[in-house]
């Protein structure tokens, strides 16, 4: 559950008291939430009822998202915190500590600081109002029908699944989540950034014409490469190597397209006004050895929309030194516009460019601020959909990389592809899945 490569085992209760005392050291105040098994929704609650706050899933992108929810409201609270590893869990409350004395202030976990495969539930069992899933993407069905079900408001990381059936199970939760009146935020932080949405209004509202093709472009150095099998500790389980390097396995991380990519996915979909390809086809593979991993360094992959529309969505990492961007160029029939991290651009019969304020805003920030806003609203916030269609589109590019073939939306839901194991243990034999050979059948994932 998290992205730790720090040699350990599940927490007995000795080592819950050991890591409790060093967590004391690190500014974590208060008692224990009270247990309560179902927590009720709070919508439009007035600003005097104090929010509690799960985190799950204690990486770098975990403490981040804590960070910024710490301070999205001012009367809320993080009372309680899961992962895999108690040490994890201590190394990051110092480092959110450390980084924001107002965050600080703001913890409350008494003794609710859970390790294991089952901390998920543990941190829900404390009675949170809000929880953020920040575990690899592998879990994050299973971990968001969990808050549904019990009436949790969601933030949920990019991308929500990693296989065509995690994506049916995300979209199943999803309508549950709309009846229970469950705010749902994702992760694709791009739809929250000040530069991004100004630029991408102007494109639905016509400003460049009707779209016609779109190249986007994720070209980065490597990304937590996988270690030789020689650093397996002795007697470390399949399982627990396999997590311990969870971005280099395909039904964790649903590989680098589905886990870094589908920002440039999700953007393809935005600037498309949120339509689904009816087609993809593509090529991938790895040009850099990865010891066991069995994901790919590499794709480049066609999307067909109707009405002839094409996107290119290239995804990349290579060894440091080589060229790397992020950028998106959408064509249009009155002119083009670019986006990136400087900003976005028009240029054809409507000019602009956007002007960067002298102190920007950051997108993290604004997508905590806005679904904190609504939960104090009323108002839910409901992302799930969009979330589950961009997630799929990514897959699907994967999948047509992976296999060699073209395929159409109706191919990739009907697929059946189901890469996560049912009744996981920490202890459970799991033989890594061979790297997906295109028209090589043994190698396929369906």
């Amino acid at each position: 559950m998290s992205d730790t490569n720090q040699p350990s085992s599940p927490a007995t209760p000795t080592s819950r008291r050991h890591f409790l005392k060093a967590a004391g050291a690190a500014a974590v105040t208060g008692a224990a939430v009270s247990q309560i098994a179902f927590p009720t929704v709070t919508f439009g609650v007035p600003n005097d009822k104090k929010l509690k706050i799960g985190l799950i899933g204690a990486g770098g992108r975990g403490t981040g998202a804590a960070a910024q929810a710490l301070t999205a409201d001012d009367n809320v609270e993080l009372t309680a915190i899961g992962d895999l590893y108690q040490q994890k869990i201590v190394l990051q409350i110092r480092q959110l500590a450390a980084a924001d004395p107002k965050a600080a202030a703001k913890l409350n976990l008494g003794n609710n600081i859970f390790a294991g495969l089952d901390a998920y539930k543990q941190v829900m069992d404390t009675g949170v109002d809000i929880v953020l899933l920040t575990t690899p993407p592998g879990f994050r069905p299973t971990h968001f029908r969990e808050a549904v079900e019990r009436g949790i408001h969601v933030f949920a990381e990019k991308p929500c699944a990693s296989d065509v059936e995690g994506v049916n199970k995300f979209l199943e939760a999803g309508k549950l989540a709309r009846e229970k009146d469950v705010s749902v935020l994702a992760g694709f932080c791009y739809r929250y950034n000040d530069a991004a949405r100004e630029l991408f209004k102007r494109i639905l509202d016509g400003e460049i014409g009707d779209v016609h093709s779109m190249h986007s472009f994720y070209y980065a150095d490597i990304a937590k490469p996988m270690p030789p099998a020689e650093d397996r500790p002795a007697g470390m389980s399949d399982v627990e190597w396999q997590l311990k390097n969870w971005y280099n396995f395909t039904w964790l991380s649903g590989d680098g397209l589905v886990e870094q990519g589908i920002h440039n996915v999700d953007r393809v979909r935005w600037a498309l006004n949120d339509a689904m390809p009816v087609k993809a086809y593509g090529s991938g593979g790895r040009q850099r050895p990865n010891n066991e991993g069995n994901i790919y360094d590499h794709f480049d992959v066609t999307y067909e929309f109707e009405n002839d529309v094409r996107a290119f969505v290239a995804w990349r990492q290579y060894m440091p030194g080589t060229y790397n961007t992020t950028v998106d160029y959408i064509y249009g029939t009155k002119g083009m516009a670019s986006f990136s991290h400087l900003g976005g651009e028009i240029k054809g019969e409507n000019n602009w460019k956007y002007r960067r304020p002298r102190e920007p805003r950051n997108m993290y920030q604004i997508e905590h601020n806005e679904f904190f806003a609504d939960i104090r609203e009323g108002k839910r916030h409901a992302d799930e959909e969009w979330m589950a269609d961009s997630t799929l589109m990514g897959i699907m590019g994967r999948m047509v990389c992976y296999t060699g073939k073209d395929l159409s939306l109706e191919d990739v839901k009907t697929s059946g592809e189901n890469l996560v194991p049912d009744n996981l243990t920490w202890d459970s034999e799991l033989p890594i899945r061979p790297m997906a050979i295109p028209g090589v059948a043994e190698t396929q994932n369906v």
